[in-house]
């Protein structure tokens, strides 16, 4: 009997993975803002980060991913349940926004505008 829960348990933690797919194999250019959220939330990265909260009055969440350690996405949601996703982000500019005073201000002023996810048409 317990031969078949370990097994039961390995295919479950198993089918899990499969699902999930390596940062590496996103798609080069994505069809929505849905989509690319969706698949960069559910892949599998090398480096993930969340901001603290409470460090702005209108954002709710932000995660930064990168494959590499170098550059990666931010994913942003506010308060107005808004989601918004940047591409190409340096790893230096997280780690400024993450610190910053007011990271709202931070990515008025740093990222809003300068690495938008160009979608594919």
């Amino acid at each position: 009997m317990k031969k078949y829960i370990y097994l039961f348990i390995f295919v479950v933690l198993l089918e899990g993975r499969i699902e999930s797919q390596s940062c590496f194999d996103l798609p080069k250019r994505f069809y929505s803002y849905s989509q690319a959220i969706n698949e960069i939330q559910n892949a599998i990265f090398k480096f993930k980060d969340k901001l603290p909260y409470g460090k702005s009055s209108w954002i709710s969440s932000a995660f930064f991913y990168s494959c590499d350690g170098v550059n990666g996405y931010i994913v942003i949601s506010t308060d107005k349940d808004k989601e918004y996703i940047h591409e190409k982000v340096p790893s230096r500019i997280w780690t400024e926004f993450k610190n910053a005073i007011s990271s709202g201000s931070y990515y008025v002023k740093n990222i809003k505008g300068r690495y938008e996810l160009i979608l594919s048409r």
